[in-house]
């Protein structure tokens, strides 16, 4: 199966997740630096304090890339480190490492994809309600605002947010991620003060570049099977939440009869739909697994939610899947990723697609042969391979697929997992930070050189 030329190959950061440095020229807490700083919140006390240490050694992490040959690297921007307080001042420090690292990548002939927010809210936004403050949209789109005007358009695409589902839902939903409120219901204001900030960010983005840049988001949208009635209202929570205001201009009447008596929705504003409903370049995918559904009769959220699931699906229950399952305990689905892929070409045809994460974590071992570290992640070499092939064939089935960013680049901090997940191409030692390139990075090197699987 051969790619055409211009099917663009990258790989993902998050900032948080590699960075490091998190008191270093200027920069203050987020909120997941607050999180995992907090006991029993994240495995064994992890932190984001060091982890892969690229705010320092940044540039042998553009070397492998380099080495790899992507056409593209995604990675994030940490606000804390560019507005570090609540004056809204601009940090001119946090602002030169990210332009060290996009002129970096453009030596490399590699086009910087960078989203604008990861999940590492500034505390003091959070001290101030976070998501549940309409106020911080606004104050996303002035850092947005900051960044463009220094970066312009040397960067290729400008991501306003990264799977809003997990900050709503497992953030202020339940208690998994940060800030760990579990509010259940009461985090549908959540839901919408994001779409909003996607939007005004969108919006800040082209008031700055225009359409010298493109514009997206990146969602991680919910592929379950199961119970049609289970599957339908899910999809509806899940999926369309986000997908029609931001391509279509309003929320699904379904959503309001779905969540009758546990939402008002009375902090949707006038004129809050069309600020939402922006113009995008492409819509950018995450896709790891599938889920199987059911209706249980029995509340779910949040004591036990289950990957799948949000508030107005109470009665809907997440079942065991069939194997092979990865070190995280998800299936492993490619034909999920065609029919998802399928879906959207059907459901929003005009608009582009882009797979912005997908990957495995395995229980890699460094071992040592004939003097040399190796990594043999075969079964990361498989999966990746499988879902490229799905990719394809969706392509070939009419989907407008414009590239695949394997995620991730590094093993590094997998949020609440801290550091006992392995979803990098490159294994880390994080005590003396040295990077070993597994068998999935030769792989993959091989896959972007001949564009073939």
């Amino acid at each position: 199966m051969k790619f055409n030329s211009d099917f663009i190959f990258g790989t993902a950061t998050a900032s948080y997740q590699i960075e490091g440095a998190v008191v270093e020229d200027g920069r203050t807490p987020s909120i997941w630096d607050t999180f995992s700083h907090t006991p029993g919140r994240v495995y064994e006390g992890h932190t984001g304090d060091k982890a892969c240490d690229s705010y320092h050694l940044w540039e042998k992490d553009l070397d492998l890339l380099a080495d790899l040959g992507v056409g593209a690297y995604r990675f994030s921007i940490a606000m804390p480190r560019v507005i570090p307080a609540e004056d809204g001042l601009v940090n001119a420090r946090g602002l030169d490492y990210y332009e060290r690292i996009v002129d970096g990548l453009l030596a490399r002939d590699i086009k910087p994809v960078v989203t604008l927010y990861h999940w590492d809210l500034p505390q003091y936004l959070e001290d101030k309600g976070g998501w549940l403050n309409r106020d911080t949209a606004y104050r996303l789109a002035d850092y947005t605002h900051a960044v463009a005007e220094r970066l312009g358009s040397r960067v290729r695409t400008y991501t306003t947010l990264n799977e809003p589902w997990c900050s709503a839902y497992l953030g202020y939903g339940d208690v998994v991620h940060a800030p760990g409120l579990g509010l259940g219901p009461g985090c549908f204001s959540a839901v919408h003060h994001l779409n909003l900030a996607h939007g005004l960010m969108a919006q800040a983005v082209r008031d700055v570049v225009g359409r010298d840049s493109e514009v997206s988001v990146t969602l991680n949208l919910q592929m379950n099977r199961g119970d049609a009635d289970a599957v339908r209202r899910q999809d509806i929570i899940a999926n369309r939440v986000w997908l029609d205001p931001m391509l279509r201009g309003y929320y699904p009447e379904e959503l309001f009869a779905a969540t009758k008596g546990i939402c008002d929705w009375s902090f949707i504003h006038d004129g809050d739909l069309r600020d939402i409903h922006q113009s995008l370049d492409v819509l950018g995918i995450n896709y790891y697994s599938s889920g199987l559904l059911a209706l249980s009769g029995r509340p779910q959220f949040p004591q036990d939610m289950g990957a799948t699931c949000a508030p107005g699906c109470s009665d809907i229950e997440s079942l065991p899947t069939s194997g092979p399952h990865t070190a995280m305990g998800w299936n492993i689905d490619p034909r999920g990723l065609y029919n998802l892929l399928m879906r959207l070409t059907s459901d929003y045809p005009e608009m582009p697609l882009m797979v912005t994460e997908n990957g495995e974590a395995c229980d890699d071992e460094l071992v040592w042969e004939d003097g040399h570290a190796h990594v043999h992640d075969d079964e990361r070499c498989e999966y990746v391979r499988a879902h490229l092939e799905a990719v394809h064939q969706a392509i070939s089935d009419g989907a407008d697929v414009r590239g695949y960013f394997l995620w991730s680049l590094l093993d590094n901090f997998e949020w609440a997992y801290g550091y006992s997940k392995y979803f990098g191409i490159v294994h880390m030692n994080y005590e003396t930070m040295e990077r070993t390139p597994k068998d999935s990075f030769e792989m993959y090197k091989r896959i972007i050189a001949t564009r073939e699987v």
